[in-house]
Parts: C-alpha cells; structure tokens; sequence
C-alpha cells in the first residue's frame, strides 16, 4: 500500500509505504528502509524535503527527520544504521501520531517553514531554527554476565576494570550498556562490535541496551560500544571490555603439544613395532631357509658317506665274486659280506629317511626311535638291557638339527657300550623337564679301553660337538655301581 510519493531534484522517486516502511527507486533498481536499518516506524504517512538534505517523514510513531546522506551510506554498505532523528510530544508536538491519506500531505512555504498535519492539528517548525545537539553521549558498560550470573558469582575474576576472564565451560556472555542522554533516552543509537570475532558494527535502538554472545571459541577479544545521541552525533570513542575465553585443557598449548608428542610416539612405536616385525618374519625366512639347505647339505652328506660308502663295497664285493667263481668258499663268503652290506645300508636309508621326515619332529618319535635302536643293537650283542621311559610322554616338538644330533650322539653311545665297554647289561633312561630332554645311556663295563682308545675318544669329542652345536650338552662320569654313563641334553621347542 503505497502512501506518499516525492520527486527529489536528483531523480530519486522516494516512496512511502503501509507497514513496509520506506522505498527508494535510483536508475531501475529499488532499495528499502524500515525500522531494522534506524526508523522507528514502518507505516509512513507522507514524505517532504526541508532544503538542507533531509527527508522529513509523518509516521504512526512520530515525526522522524533523516539525512538522505544517512540513507545513501546505508545502501552503500558503509553504514548498516540509519541515524534518525524523531520529534514527538516532548519536542512540542502535540501527539507523535502524523495522518496520512491523501497526497501532497505536508508541505513547505516559501519561508522555509515546514507544515505537517497530525492527528490532533496542524504544526509548523522553521528547520533554521533547530538547534542541534552536539554533545557526544558518554558510554557505560553496565554489567557483564555469564549464564545468566555475574562473573563474581560463576567464579570468573576480573583481572583490571576492563578485562573479564571466562573460564572453560562458560558459553553464553552477555554485556549490558548505556548512554547519558538526559533530553531523549529512548532515542539513543549504539553500534557495537566483538573485534576478534565480528567484523563489521551491529546497531541498536530504542530500548535495546544489551547483547549476548553463545558459544565463543577461546581466544582474546575486545567489546566496544559507541553511542549517538538523538541528533545523530556520536562518541566515536565509546567504552571497550577485553574478553579473555579460556580453552578446556583439551584445547590448551600445553595438552595438544603432549598430544603431538604422544602421537609423534605412538607413529614410531606402530612404524618400529610394524617394521621389527617385518625384519622378523624375514629373518625367520632366512633361518628356514638356512636351516633347509643345513638339512640338504646334511642328507646329502649322510647318502654319501652310508650309502655310497656301502654301495662302493657291494660293487667290489661283486667283482671279487666275479674274479673267484671257480672258489666255492670264496664266492660264499663274498655272498655273506653283501648280504650283510645289504642289511647294513637298508638300516642306514631307513635312519635318513626317519631323519627328514617332518612327522617325527616330537619328543615322542625321537624317544621311540631310540629305544627301538638300542633295543635291536644290544638284543644282536647279547647284552641284557632296560629302558626307563616315563609312562606319558608329552607331545612337545623338537626341531629337525636338535632330533638329528641327539640321536646320532645315542647311537655313539649305544655303539661304544658294544664295542669297547665289554659290559654284561646296558640300561637306558628318558628324563623330562618343561624345557629340557635328557638322555641316560648306562652300562656296567669297565670304560673305553686301550684297544679302543683313539676311536672312543674321537667318538665322545663328536658327542660333545653334536650337543653343543644344538644348545645341549655332553657329560661322561662313572656309574655308582660300576661301568659308564653318558649324559645327553636337549632343549625343547617353547610352545
């Protein structure tokens, strides 16, 4: 609902609205002014000129007076309130309350003088004659208030008349303010801004004399407020309150430089943690593999010193039977070595085998392999033997190099008892421990004797070798009742 219409000698159409406030219409393109931008009222009833750059505009809420230079700033950004002067009942008038409804509505004479008509008569005022106010209003910071309380009662501390402190926790701040205006109270302007999180001045009016902020990140501000009396003369110089918010400890230089430094470490321990176990998987690869080419070298050495130390002896057997066929005895005693020679490397291909066999790397098939062994060597010398081995054996492993050595130091063992000890009766015994294997070998001879030095000692040197290159030891000491014990331990695989 359009009210008035004005003409200025610039080209401006301005226009007054029913409850729309005021419009501007420069080179095709409209603005609008209501009571957010500084008027007080939205419902104009007519709009006149006095000649010195302001609109004078009749409203509901009274008599306003605005310098079109006030509203061109507005609409260029420079200013986002309108100063506005507003005269009423205590400036004269006899009602703040203009008419409207017909056009032109006020006018002006050739005195200057300005007519404007009011629901309780007409009035006139010589714009000449106004008198400004120019004195800048002084500017209060009333109180300051945190959820509501004082800072006082919330535990805040004032650290000097214009700082404030807010510790963690605290998030709505609201700061109370005021001017001295004595002559129009209810016609003072503030502009005020938080430096640090507002970047541009935010205006009140009217009755307005507080605001509030929620949730402010910590850090350090500035609050100023500044302050226009009813003529639009300002104290550009205001009152300013420094805000200190202080950060949750989470938040604080001192937590996130310990939280860099916990991360810093945990990133190290998770990369040494990652890479030590690649280094070890790598270095478990390159023992299997050591430890395979160990076993292959192993096999291959023991093909050829049995084997092929056997076979080289069949092969010459068969010629010596070949060179004495018309030699009945001969050739029967030739028969009787290969058929022994025979015997001999089925024995030695079945330990290989029983060697490199995956199956039998456990406490239980190295212990019953044993006991078979020495059971058949001692049952072909004659000799009585006894084997103590505990009733349940435990189903630990034991590693191929361990298995190999240990049983080939018990067959030395069990080979000297025949060979040299010139024993009667042997016995074998098993002892066990969570960690350990050990192996009794006992007999009731005299000992190696001088016939056998040279090879016994050989043999028990090998022993000691073999325990030792496997992490076991050797040991070799009188019986209590006579004869020999050898002494065999080795560890076992922790599980």
């Amino acid at each position: 609902m359009i009210s008035s219409l004005y003409a200025d000698a610039a080209g401006d159409l301005w226009v007054g609205t029913e409850g729309n406030g005021l419009a501007r219409l420069r080179g095709g393109r409209w603005t609008r002014f209501t009571t957010d931008a500084g008027l007080v009222s939205n419902s104009i009833g007519y709009l006149l000129e006095d000649g010195q750059g302001n609109l004078w505009i009749g409203s509901y809420s009274g008599l306003m007076r605005v310098a079109k230079r006030a509203l061109n700033e507005f609409v260029s950004g420079s200013t986002n309130l309108i100063s506005c002067r507003v005269f009423g009942r205590s400036d004269g008038l006899p009602t703040s309350e203009c008419t409207q409804g017909s056009q032109p509505t006020a006018c002006r004479t050739r005195d200057g003088r300005l007519w404007f008509p009011t629901i309780k008569g007409l009035v006139a005022t010589d714009p000449a004659r106004l008198q400004q106010n120019p004195n800048p209003p002084p500017v209060v910071i009333e109180a300051v208030t945190v959820e509501g309380r004082s800072p006082g009662a919330t535990g805040l501390r004032a650290q000097s008349p214009a700082t404030v402190v807010i510790p963690p926790g605290k998030e709505r701040l609201e700061i109370q303010f005021t001017s001295l205006n004595l002559t129009a109270r209810e016609r003072a302007r503030f502009k005020y801004r938080l430096e640090g999180h507002e970047k541009n001045w935010s205006g009140v009016g009217g009755d307005a004399r507080s605001v509030a902020y929620s949730k402010l990140p910590p850090g350090h501000y500035r609050f100023r407020v500044i302050a226009a009396n009813e003529d639009g003369v300002w104290n550009s110089t205001g009152r300013t309150l420094a805000v200190v918010v202080l950060p949750p400890f989470w938040r604080t230089w001192w937590f996130m430089a310990l939280s860099a430094v916990v991360l810093l470490g945990l990133v190290i321990a998770v990369v040494h943690y990652l890479s030590t176990q690649r280094l070890q998987r790598q270095l478990e690869k390159l023992r299997q593999q050591e430890a395979l080419e160990k076993d292959r070298a192993r096999i291959a050495r023991d093909i050829h010193d049995q084997l092929g130390a056997s076979l080289t002896q069949m092969s010459l057997l068969g010629e010596f039977v070949e060179s004495d066929k018309d030699l009945p005895a001969e050739v029967a005693a030739h028969g009787r070595q290969i058929q022994q020679t025979a015997r001999d490397t089925t024995h030695a291909l079945d330990e290989i085998v029983w060697t490199v066999n995956p199956a039998n790397d456990t406490v239980e098939g190295l212990i019953n392999y044993v006991c078979k062994y020495a059971q058949d060597y001692f049952g072909v010398a004659g000799l009585h033997y006894r084997l103590e081995v505990p009733e349940q054996l435990p189903a630990a492993e034991i590693s191929p190099e361990v298995r190999h050595n240990l049983f080939l130091a018990a067959k030395e063992a069990v080979t000297n008892v025949v060979k040299h000890a010139q024993a009667s009766s042997a016995w074998v015994r098993v002892g066990l421990s969570p960690t350990t294997l050990t192996l009794e070998i006992a007999d009731d001879g005299h000992g190696p004797g001088d016939a056998g030095k040279k090879t016994s000692r050989n043999g028990l040197r090998n022993m000691r070798k073999r325990m030792e290159d496997v992490g076991g030891s050797f040991t070799i000491e009188p019986a209590a009742a006579g004869g020999t014990v050898v002494r065999l331990t080795a560890p076992l695989k922790n599980k």
